[in-house]
């Protein structure tokens, strides 16, 4: 969620029948923060779903206000009171998260301390940098490039609050997304062009094995991690399925098309250099291709030890993700 300027008279949300300091706010109305903000919802919690956008579609049981992610005052004006904060937002200009990150983190940290709120962040697997062998959330944040910096940065600050007492805090973090969206390699950029019999051209090694993330799992375990105290102060792995190359995927979701004799290639690199002098996502996403050129895994064995969790289906997440495009 990219920040905005809000005005500042913005009443506060009225939520009736509990406490607001059993508020649920989750910030970003993106792939993770919708589901989230929805299962909540469904188990009967009260719920701000707080985006830079005014017009979003509605989300059963959630009320929603705009409201600027960078500044304190926005936030505080439209949840003053809060028991539980979700980070969920998402910059769109990746190339300048050094940029954006650092004033979104910053405030959401000063909402958590001034509403005494537990935050949960939804993060991902960059701070680590490459490593050789499975990812685990013991392993050191030594990250070198710009948007693997970024990220181990707000934890470190996260967690340095938490530990002098200003804020109750855990991160959530997800290998790459699968999910209907721009967001994901295999959302918009493999289904529809499987769909109209398109090749498939993916940016990486096709042969590699590679963990995967459905945003649903993601969702689930910030819920739980919220409201468990053992989980507090600490970064969790979103439980997965077995990781699967992106040629395997590709070929998973042709068989549920049904399509037959899908082309699928890797971008040559120096076609990959040459757009990257012309897209600055693309030049920044070629800091981040180690985790396509050699094996990508991530462990979920503490989160699912610790909770009892497991991961959606494979076969599941599959015919969701190209029912999605069916609609």
């Amino acid at each position: 969620m990219a920040h905005r300027p809000q005005p500042t008279h913005v009443a506060p949300v009225v939520m009736a029948k509990e406490s607001m300091s059993e508020l649920h706010v989750v910030i970003g109305s993106g792939n993770v923060g919708r589901i989230l903000a929805s299962k909540l919802a469904l188990a009967d919690k009260r719920v701000l779903l707080l985006s830079r956008s005014q017009a979003i579609s509605a989300i059963q049981g959630v009320q929603h206000a705009p409201a600027d992610a960078s500044s304190l005052t926005s936030l505080i004006s439209v949840a003053p009171k809060a028991g539980y904060i979700y980070n969920c937002v998402n910059p769109p200009r990746y190339h300048k998260w050094d940029v954006d990150w650092p004033p979104i983190s910053r405030a959401i940290h000063e909402f958590a301390t001034k509403t005494g709120a537990v935050l949960v962040t939804s993060s991902n697997l960059y701070g680590y940098g490459p490593h050789a062998g499975a990812l685990r959330e013991s392993l050191p944040l030594k990250a070198e490039w710009k948007n693997g910096r970024v990220r181990a940065e707000m934890w470190l600050e996260a967690k340095a609050l938490h530990d002098t007492g200003k804020i109750r805090a855990a991160e959530v973090r997800a290998s790459d997304y699968i999910c209907a969206s721009d967001q994901s390699r295999m959302g918009d950029r493999v289904v529809p062009n499987l769909k109209n019999g398109k090749p498939i051209q993916l940016l990486g090694a096709l042969d590699q094995l590679h963990t995967w993330t459905d945003p649903e799992d993601v969702a689930e375990l910030m819920k739980v991690v919220a409201t468990d105290e053992r989980a507090w102060g600490k970064p969790w792995h979103v439980p997965s399925n077995e990781p699967k190359t992106q040629l395997a995927v590709v070929m998973d979701i042709a068989k549920e098309l049904g399509v037959r004799d899908t082309k699928v290639s890797s971008v040559p690199t120096p076609i990959e250099l040459l757009l990257g002098l012309f897209n600055p996502t693309l030049r920044e996403l070629r800091k981040a291709s180690y985790q396509f050129n050699r094996p990508f895994i991530m462990s979920d064995e503490k989160a699912r030890t610790t909770f009892g969790l497991k991961p959606k289906p494979w076969d599941r997440i599959i015919k969701d993700l190209v029912a999605a495009y069916n609609l």
